[in-house]
């Protein structure tokens, strides 16, 4: 077994993302000697605690943080200025500060001025996740080969994004690195919108007139499932993501919006060669996710 890459790891927030990392340092090892949780509330540190995946839990995330040598956000965004302001006079030099946040301009926003000096801030989002929220929803083989994608500022320590980057290929992830404001464009388009789309159809479903909404669910098909599968994530999350890449979201709705609205024009005229073309990229995005193992 690897040598612990941290002394103590504290996780800010206990959910899906940051149970499965407790899960992953538990059962592989490698990743802290030590596994710190904090949660907002007493009965989620007590199932943490019934759980076995940390080592302390903390009610106060002041006091999780104190000695660790990486701390790791793993709350909604929108919460993380207020926690970053909480944690950061305790944080201790040379630590690693990083997070598991689908947004990134916001983090370095909201986090960024607040990180102390001698403190490596290393943004991070892992691309792996399920339906699922709090700390029964994790698991160690979640991250394996998916992706984990960096956003550094300018300026940051090599070694301390590397030290990260080690970090989730222990827990499985590829990793690569990339700009923010760029990270935050290509997820609005591969997850950001996807959600949202699925939400709206979730919705437009529940306001059938009751006989229609019954027949929709008991003759739901594949499709349909398929987007309620999507529609039963964590509407905090959710709602914090959405409002904290609203630019780079509404840019991706309206290219969405003008495609959904050639469609339409596509079926009423009857242009069944522009339907089939259509019809056959999707086809063929769906075959290059399969060649990537990313499907």
């Amino acid at each position: 077994m690897a040598e612990p890459l941290f002394r103590r790891l504290a996780l800010i927030g206990i959910g899906l993302i940051g149970s499965s990392v407790a899960r992953v340092a538990k059962e592989r090892g490698g990743i802290a000697a030590e596994v710190v949780a904090n949660a907002r509330s007493q009965k989620t540190l007590d199932r943490v605690r019934e759980l076995g995946i940390a080592d302390r839990v903390e009610a106060d995330p002041a006091r999780a943080v104190e000695g660790a040598d990486c701390v790791m956000l793993c709350a909604p965004v929108g919460a993380y200025a207020e926690l970053a302001a909480a944690i950061a006079p305790h944080l201790a030099p040379g630590a690693i500060l990083t997070d598991v946040g689908s947004t990134k301009v916001s983090v370095l926003r909201d986090v960024g001025p607040l990180v102390p000096e001698g403190v490596h801030f290393v943004p991070a989002h892992p691309l792996a996740g399920t339906e699922h929220s709090g700390p029964d929803a994790g698991f160690a083989a979640l991250f394996d080969g998916r992706w984990t994608l960096l956003t550094p500022p300018p300026g940051t320590d090599p070694e301390a994004v590397e030290r990260l980057a080690e970090l989730w290929r222990r827990c499985g992830s590829m990793v690569e690195s990339m700009e923010a404001a760029h990270h935050d464009r290509v997820l609005a388009i591969v997850s950001h919108l996807p959600h949202l789309i699925a939400f709206t159809i979730c919705g437009t479903a529940d306001d059938l007139a009751d006989e229609s909404r019954q027949e929709v669910l008991r003759f739901a098909a594949s499709g349909f499932r398929d987007f309620t599968r999507i529609a039963a994530s964590d509407p905090v999350m959710w709602r914090d993501i959405f409002l904290n890449n609203r630019e780079a979201l509404l840019e991706m709705l309206a290219r969405f919006t003008e495609d959904a609205q050639a469609m339409a024009r596509a079926i009423r005229w009857g242009d069944a060669a522009y339907l089939e073309d259509r019809i056959s990229r999707g086809r063929k995005i769906r075959r290059s996710l399969i060649d990537l193992k990313q499907a």
